[in-house]
C-alpha cells in the first residue's frame, strides 16, 4: 500500500508541474519554401506529369524536380490564371482574379497593356494591382499571406520577381505587402536581361530600364546568370532565418523562365550539340539552371540540419509562351483558356505528412494555395480586408485523405485583348466550358477522355453545357466580375448564357 501511495503523490506531482507550465519542448512551427517559376509549361521538365513521357519530357534534363517528386505528392491537375500578375495576387489573397480585378499584368500606373480593340470597350480594371493600404486608386486592397506568417512569427524573405503593384505604389515594394527581406523584387514582370556582365539591365539594348533588376549590385559586372545570383542570395538568407531561430517562410519566386530569353552558358552547349535550334537550345539551358536553383536551395536545407521541418513547393505561375514550343498533349499557350495556359506542374514535399512518390489527381487552383500554406503553419482562423477567400486547403490531399473541394468548380476570368481574346471559364469534375466575350460562343471539353481539348461537345452535351454556363453566369454575379461592352451601343457584352436567354 505504501508503494501504490507513493506512486500516486508522485503522478500527481508531476501532473501539477505539467499544468503549472513545467518547461516542455514547444511544438515548432515548420519552415515553408514556396519554390515558383515564371511562365513553366506542364512539360517543361524531365518529371512527367502526364500519363506517359512525352518528346519534352526526354529533351529536359530536369534531376532536382524528379527528386522532388520521389520525396513528396506530384499533382497532376493544378491550375494557375493564364497569366502572371493575376496568379500572384490571387496567391498573395487567396482570392480568384474575377473577385481582386488584377486581371492583367501590371507595370505602370494607371496604364493598362490592352490595345484598341475593334468592337469591344476593356473594363475597368485593378491596373495598379495589390494594394496593402486604402486609398490607392484601382487596387485591390488585401492582408498577405505573409502579412498573416509574420503573426504567426515567421520571418518572411522575399527572392526574386514580385509584380503585385504599379510602380510609384505600395504594392511595388513586397516589404509593404509583409515581407521582412526583399530581394530584387520591384513593378516588373521580367529583368531587363539575366547576364551579370550586362548588370541585369536593359541598358545594353537600348530598352526601358523599368525592366533593370534592382539590389544586385555586387553581382554587376560578374559573369554569373541571375538564376544563379537569386540563389546564392535565398540561401544566404535562409541561413540567417535559422541562426535568429526563427522559422522562415522563403518566397522563391524566379524571373525565368520569362522572357527575355537569354542563354544560361552552364547549360546551352549541350543542348545546342543535340541539334537545337538556338531559341529552344536557350530555354532548354534557362529550364536546367532554374532546376539546379532548386537542388541547390534543397541541398542548403539538408546542410542546414532543418530538412525535417521543412516544407517545400513547387509550381508555375502560369503556362509556357507561345513562342516557345507547345506543351503537347495540351492545346494553347500562356494567356489561353485552354490547358496549356493554365494547367502547371505542382508538387509538395511535406516531411512526416505526404508520402514518398505519391500524386494526386484532385483539381487544385492558384488561390487553394493561400489556406493550404496557413494552414501548415498553424494558422487557423484569418479574415481577408478585401473580399472573401475563395481558395480552399488541400491539406486533406496533402494527408491522402478525400479532399472537400474535389468537385467543386474553379474559375478563371480575362476580360481583356491582350495578344487573347477575353473569356472566362468553368472546370467542373472531368467537364470544361470556355465562353468567348467577342462573339458570345461556348466550347465544352471533357479533360478526362480529350485532354488535348480537341473535341468540342457544346452540341452533344447540351446538359452539361447549361449546368456549367449557369454556375458560371452566377459566380460573375456573384463577385461582381469586370465584363467587356461594346462599343457601338455601350452595353456590357452578355454574361455567360445570357444571350440564349433574352
Amino acid at each position: 500500500m505504501k508503494t501504490h501511495r507513493f506512486s500516486t503523490i508522485l503522478f500527481g506531482a508531476l501532473f501539477s508541474l505539467i499544468s503549472l507550465g513545467a518547461p516542455c519542448k514547444a511544438e515548432t512551427k515548420p519552415n515553408i519554401v514556396f519554390f515558383l517559376v515564371d511562365d513553366m509549361g506542364w512539360q517543361d521538365t524531365s518529371e512527367p506529369f502526364h500519363t506517359e513521357a512525352t518528346e519534352l519530357n526526354r529533351r529536359y534534363q530536369t534531376p532536382n524536380m524528379e527528386r522532388l517528386a520521389d520525396r513528396g505528392m506530384k499533382f497532376t491537375q493544378a491550375y494557375a490564371c493564364s497569366l502572371c500578375s493575376p496568379t500572384r495576387v490571387s496567391l498573395m489573397t487567396g482570392m480568384n482574379a474575377a473577385r481582386h480585378r488584377v486581371t492583367n499584368w501590371t507595370l505602370r500606373k494607371d496604364k493598362s497593356p490592352d490595345p484598341e480593340h475593334p468592337d469591344l470597350i476593356i473594363p475597368r480594371w485593378n491596373v495598379n494591382g495589390l494594394s496593402p493600404v486604402e486609398g490607392i486608386d484601382r487596387t485591390v486592397t488585401a492582408k498577405t499571406l505573409p502579412m498573416f506568417l509574420q503573426e504567426a512569427g515567421y520571418r518572411t524573405i522575399h527572392v526574386g520577381k514580385a509584380h503585385w503593384g504599379a510602380e510609384g505604389t505600395p504594392g511595388a515594394d513586397p516589404t509593404h505587402l509583409g515581407f521582412d527581406v526583399n530581394i530584387a523584387g520591384h513593378c516588373a514582370g521580367g529583368p531587363g536581361s539575366y547576364w551579370g556582365l550586362k548588370n541585369f539591365s536593359a541598358a545594353w539594348r537600348d530598352g526601358d530600364r523599368i525592366w533593370d533588376v534592382p539590389g544586385l549590385d555586387q553581382y554587376h559586372g560578374k559573369d554569373i546568370y541571375l538564376t544563379e545570383a537569386l540563389t546564392l542570395e535565398a540561401n544566404r538568407a535562409m541561413e540567417e532565418a535559422v541562426a535568429a531561430g526563427k522559422p522562415f517562410y522563403l518566397y522563391m519566386s524566379h524571373y525565368a523562365i520569362h522572357a527575355p530569353w537569354e542563354k544560361d552558358d552552364r547549360f546551352y552547349q549541350k543542348y545546342k550539340d543535340q541539334g537545337l535550334p538556338d531559341l529552344e537550345a536557350t530555354y532548354a539551358s534557362m529550364i536546367e539552371g532554374m532546376d539546379k536553383s532548386l537542388g541547390d536551395i534543397l541541398a542548403n536545407i539538408d546542410r542546414l540540419g532543418i530538412g525535417e521541418d521543412t516544407i517545400v513547393l513547387f509550381m508555375s505561375d502560369n503556362g509556357a509562351a507561345k513562342q516557345v514550343p507547345r506543351n503537347l498533349p495540351l492545346r494553347g499557350h500562356k494567356l489561353t483558356a485552354y490547358e496549356g495556359g493554365i494547367r502547371v506542374p505542382l508538387m509538395v514535399k511535406w516531411p512526416g505528412v505526404t508520402s514518398a512518390d505519391s500524386v494526386s489527381e484532385t483539381p487544385v487552383i492558384i488561390e487553394d494555395i493561400f489556406p493550404t500554406l496557413l494552414e501548415m503553419a498553424g494558422v487557423d482562423t484569418y479574415e481577408q480586408i478585401g473580399g472573401q477567400v475563395d481558395g480552399i486547403s488541400f491539406v486533406p490531399s496533402l494527408k491522402g485523405s478525400a479532399n472537400p473541394s474535389e468537385d467543386r468548380p474553379v474559375f478563371w476570368h480575362y476580360p481583356h485583348c491582350y495578344d487573347q481574346p477575353p473569356f472566362s471559364a468553368i472546370r467542373r469534375g472531368d467537364w470544361k466550358l470556355i465562353y468567348f466575350y467577342e462573339d458570345q460562343h461556348s466550347e465544352l471539353y471533357n479533360l478526362a477522355e480529350d485532354i488535348s481539348e480537341s473535341q468540342d461537345l457544346l452540341e452533344d452535351r447540351p446538359d452539361i453545357a447549361e449546368t456549367l454556363t449557369e454556375a458560371l453566369h452566377d459566380y460573375l454575379v456573384e463577385v461582381e466580375a469586370n465584363i467587356p461592352s461594346f462599343k457601338e451601343s455601350r452595353k456590357r457584352v452578355p454574361l455567360p448564357g445570357e444571350a440564349t436567354r433574352n
